[in-house]
């Protein structure tokens, strides 16, 4: 079967895929049906174009364009540490997530390589396309899990007791999902740069009013669990000043929390609770509530979070409550290759803007890969949302972004 260049096309398989049709929202879940489903779904596109894929034992996924004529230094081949050109994103998306974020990066990197066969581009070096499992941490609560499995930034003891929502273990899902972890994780030995392309996730593209830009860093950030106990009791026959009520204590933080972000021109969401025994004549007897936080620097997200969870715990002591706070998923900020950004800034005049989400190119940087980002413009900057959207052209100009990027970094002549 020939391969099929037609992003629209690509995109138009994709749109039906985990999809719910109430919100209009994304489902993928990872280990789970609609992302086995893509999985499967970027297999076939590989192999219809001749690129040689790998699966490793969690699901991470990484397919190839071996040169014809690998670059040689006095008659030898070079190791090929040097020379990979990897790109790609994830398919995973956030519960009733949008249809860009991670897919986009997919689809692009494989229509990016369509135009370049289209322009009669042969590389030099290996070009790979990859897609890395639960980049959201929305099902397991550990951003880019696959990416931090691959670098070993996590070991696949820690990753394997980690438990879903229905307490489901991480290892069992992997195992449900007809995956075999002994098999190994896949290996970045060739990979010399690494490429993500994404749809941007707020608005600097729009306000610049251009369609394409480079990412020169990526703010720090967090969750955090809040644990806050008290005492279950009746809602009707309990006086008010005789409550040890949790969810007081609770909604106080989370207020603080907004303050707090909001004074330091920082970020802070309270977007995930639970409550014990959650009944609607019950006052609760525990509150769990997860802290998605992020700053411009190390320093200063540390101190927000500091100043939030001592507050919290000021509050708790005038509640009657208890407070434990644990941090579950903490990434430091991550500063991209200046030099690669300005190089590649410079093939399409692109401004080079930071980012305040998470990624799994940030994962990959701070193992000492040289790396990059390629943004597309979100008309409205809504994210996580069903309402997240790129316009069709905007997308386009992405591939052709890209495919430049690409070109560029596997010349001959690139530095290594």
């Amino acid at each position: 079967m020939p391969p099929r260049s037609d992003f629209e096309e690509m995109w138009r398989d994709l749109a039906p895929v985990g999809r719910s049709a109430a919100s209009g929202g994304y489902f993928r879940q990872p280990w789970a049906s609609a992302e086995s489903e893509l999985r499967a779904w970027f297999v076939s596109e590989c192999e219809s174009r001749g690129l040689t894929v790998e699966t490793d034992g969690i699901g991470n996924q990484v397919a190839w364009w071996e040169p014809a004529c690998p670059l040689v230094e006095e008659g030898a081949q070079r190791p090929p540490r040097a020379h990979g050109v990897l790109t790609g994103s994830h398919l995973d998306s956030v519960p009733d997530g949008g249809a860009y974020d991670g897919p986009l990066g997919v689809v692009s990197a494989l229509a990016a390589i369509d135009l370049l066969r289209e322009r009669g581009f042969e590389p030099i070096r290996p070009l790979g396309v990859s897609v890395f499992v639960e980049e959201e941490g929305s099902r397991f609560g550990r951003a880019c899990l696959g990416s931090r499995l691959v670098t070993g930034a996590t070991t696949w003891d820690q990753a394997r007791e980690l438990r879903d929502r229905d307490g489901v273990f991480l290892g069992d899902a992997v195992d449900e999902a007809g995956l075999d972890p002994t098999q190994g994780l896949l290996s970045l030995d060739r990979v010399g740069t690494f490429v993500e392309l994404h749809v941007e996730q707020g608005r600097d593209l729009v306000d610049r009013d251009v369609a394409v830009g480079l990412a020169s860093e990526i703010w720090p950030h967090g969750r955090w669990r809040f644990d806050f106990a008290g005492q279950a009791n009746h809602a009707g026959t309990t006086r008010m000043e005789d409550r040890h009520d949790p969810m007081l204590t609770y909604a106080m933080t989370a207020l603080a929390a907004n303050k707090q972000a909001r004074l330091a021109g920082q970020r802070a969401t309270f977007g995930r609770i639970a409550v014990e025994p959650n009944g609607t004549n019950a006052v609760p007897s525990l509150v769990t509530a997860w802290l998605d936080a992020r700053g411009p620097s190390d320093d200063a997200l540390a101190e927000m979070v500091g100043v939030i969870a001592k507050q919290a715990d000021e509050r708790a002591g005038r509640d009657g409550t208890s407070l434990v706070v644990t941090p579950e998923s903490v990434s430091r900020s991550v500063a991209f290759d200046a030099d690669l950004a300005a190089r590649l800034a410079g093939l399409g005049d692109w401004p080079v803007i930071p980012t305040q989400a998470g990624h799994d190119a940030g994962i990959l940087s701070d193992a000492g890969i040289p790396t990059a980002m390629v943004f597309v413009r979100n008309p409205t900057g809504v994210s996580h949302s069903p309402d997240e959207h790129a316009e069709t052209a905007d997308c386009l100009a992405g591939v052709e972004a890209l495919a430049d990027v690409l070109a560029e970094l596997a010349r001959p002549e690139a530095p290594a």
